[in-house]
């Protein structure tokens, strides 16, 4: 009995989703990691509802999997404290039929790991190409054997250099003019209840608890790209050491062992739309498909939706008696319509998303005092009901499209 071979580029979240989908469809998984290890530092990250249905999908229990914390509030503050937007997260929960929780990404990504077979990872192995010149990829990696597939999925990252093989005319990466820190701290004496998101000028600094008593911090700022000061802590001293409280506290504890524990990232999204997220019998996914800021909070959202959908329109992995080798005519045209498909399902929504990030963050940078006091008052007056019903498309649109149907040729 043949078994359809997907190969992985990439064991983030994205990726390791959309192995354990196409694993529980019957498709034999590998996934390569550059990385030598499974990360055990990092930050962490929000699942929003459509996330968290995305994943119900295919029988992920993030919580249950990785902890998880669940905010009383969530909202948006200014630098002296006062909240310009709040929400119970219990209203969400009844609007979306669930809440946002919020999970170190190590522990996630480590879940999601342990949900797949042990022979199905491989660290230490770098993707330097895929040859899908005959209709049917193989994957070349920096440490060899090559690897055969009946599909690829890129899941490379934002930097992903299979989007650059196989798009070479794209303009790449868009710098959207901020720098980002990111750490988690240990401080479970603060009993912090909210989710919130700071707004200066020019600069923003968030909170998010979660369920150890640890805290994701994250902070940005307006910068040119490249900026890297010598002691990260100081220059988030410098720059947040005088807001409102718990964030002078919370930066008390910030790379008291080790500075490194402090992630800088200049941020960044793609210039434009992919033309479509798949060549071939290869699909981008992710951040390599549609990177994009991170001030909605979706962009490991969206490649969750990603690996969902894109595993939801393949066929099934098992092909049968072995009639079908699974390089036949009935496979390549069951694969090709399937990624035909997923590119019609993903593509808008995804770069919807993109635009609505870019925009969103343009609004929390401001820098000039008339614009951002301006921007403050209209968040101020815009009711929360009203708020929420903005995110309707984004917390309520994850749908499993219908199947797609083959023609025979």
């Amino acid at each position: 009995m043949h078994r359809r071979h997907a190969v992985v580029a990439g064991a983030g979240i994205g990726g390791l989703t959309a192995a354990i989908a196409l694993h529980r469809r019957g498709w034999r998984v590998t996934v390569c990691e550059r990385a030598p290890e499974p990360p055990t530092t990092g930050a962490g990250i929000g699942l929003a509802p459509n996330a968290l249905r995305a994943l119900d999908a295919i029988g992920v229990d993030a919580a249950r999997a990785a902890g998880s914390a669940v905010p009383a509030t969530m909202g948006v503050r200014r630098s002296d404290g006062r909240w310009l937007t709040r929400a119970e997260t219990s209203y969400m929960a009844a609007r979306y039929g669930t809440a946002p929780i919020a999970v170190p990404r190590p522990a996630f990504t480590e879940a999601l790991a342990a949900a797949l077979p042990p022979e199905a990872l491989r660290y230490g192995t770098t993707v330097t190409g895929v040859d899908d010149a005959t209709g049917r990829p193989t994957v070349r990696t920096a440490e060899g054997p090559d690897l055969p597939a009946d599909l690829v999925v890129a899941a490379d990252g934002i930097h992903s250099p299979l989007r650059r093989a196989h798009f070479p005319g794209h303009p790449g990466l868009h710098y959207i003019g901020e720098t980002a820190w990111r750490t988690l701290v240990d401080a479970p004496d603060l009993r912090i209840p909210s989710m919130s998101e700071t707004w200066g000028r020019g600069e923003r600094f968030g909170v998010t608890p979660l369920a150890d008593g640890r805290y994701y911090l994250y902070a940005t700022a307006v910068v040119p790209a490249g900026t890297r000061p010598a002691d990260p802590r100081a220059e988030l001293s410098r720059r947040f050491g005088s807001w409102h409280d718990p964030i002078p506290a919370l930066l008390e504890r910030v790379g008291r062992f080790d500075p490194a524990d402090v992630l800088q990232n200049d941020l960044y999204d793609l210039a434009a739309p992919l033309p479509r997220l798949h060549h071939g019998r290869i699909a981008w996914l992710g951040d390599a498909a549609h990177a994009m800021a991170p001030n909605l909070g979706q962009g490991g959202c969206q490649a969750i939706e990603d690996a969902v959908v894109l595993a939801h329109l393949l066929p099934a992995g098992d092909t049968g008696d072995g009639t079908d080798s699974g390089d036949g005519a009935g496979s390549r045209d069951a694969v090709a319509a399937a990624l035909a498909a997923y590119t019609a399902a993903r593509r808008d929504r995804t770069d919807a998303v993109r635009l609505r990030a870019r925009r969103v963050g343009r609004l929390g940078a401001l820098r000039n005092p008339l614009a951002a006091t301006a921007r403050d008052l209209a968040v101020r007056a815009t009711p929360t009901r009203l708020a929420l019903r903005g995110m309707d498309d984004l917390f309520n649109g994850f749908r499993l499209p219908g199947p797609t149907r083959v023609t025979p040729g």
